[in-house]
């Protein structure tokens, strides 16, 4: 297996970005949903990019965004990569001339390979827990067993993880990057440096 990618979400201050990336992270990930305590404003986020060394992926995630305001973020802050986490269609996330990876909130019965399938134009899928009424950051895990082998897509996975379970998450499902929030905060939006730096040791220990 090649080595497991990261990417550290919800990042609201410029010193938990920089030491997200001092401690080996690929991505780091603003939340642009207003009714997550995670959010940020087009020029917090704008502020923290500015402070970011080269080589990072900068992911900017939205749900259920109008056009407008969509685009309106897309002027102002200097996202690589966009992360929709709704109820958008395919050509919804192709229309913004932006890689993209999309979300689905992983429960039984769901047909992950069918999903793959139909959003064909997404540089991975992200599998994160289904808690109903809520887009993400619910700080659960869901069960793995349900994610099938074979997968036409890099496979992100996210959805309660931390040092405590990160490497068994990444030996039961091999993905292609892991996606954490909660997991390393001492509250909502303020990362802890110690957990950044412990998760990640824990994810580069497995590669």
């Amino acid at each position: 297996m090649s080595a497991v990618r990261s990417k550290i979400c919800g990042i609201t201050r410029i010193d938990d970005a920089l030491a997200a990336i001092d401690a080996g992270v690929d991505a780091i990930g603003f939340v642009f949903y207003a009714k997550s305590p995670r959010a940020v404003n087009a020029a917090q986020a704008r502020a923290i990019i500015a402070a970011l060394p080269p080589f990072v992926t900068t992911v900017g995630l939205f749900v259920n965004a109008s056009a407008c305001e969509l685009n309106e973020t897309l002027d102002a802050v200097p996202l690589d990569l966009l992360q929709f986490h709704g109820d958008e269609t395919p050509e919804q996330c192709e229309g913004y001339h932006r890689p993209y990876i999309k979300a689905l909130r992983v429960k039984a019965g769901d047909d992950i390979a069918a999903a793959c399938a139909a959003y064909a134009c997404a540089s991975g899928i992200l599998l994160d827990t289904y808690v109903e009424g809520v887009p993400g950051g619910t700080g659960q895990a869901f069960d793995w067993s349900l994610i099938p082998q074979g997968l036409s897509k890099p496979i992100i996975l996210a959805g309660g993880l931390s040092v405590h379970n990160v490497a068994q998450a990444i030996a039961q499902v091999q993905p292609y990057a892991v996606d954490v929030s909660g997991g390393v905060e001492m509250s909502k939006g303020i990362k802890d440096h110690d957990k950044i730096r412990a998760f990640m040791q824990a994810v580069r220990a497995t590669n």
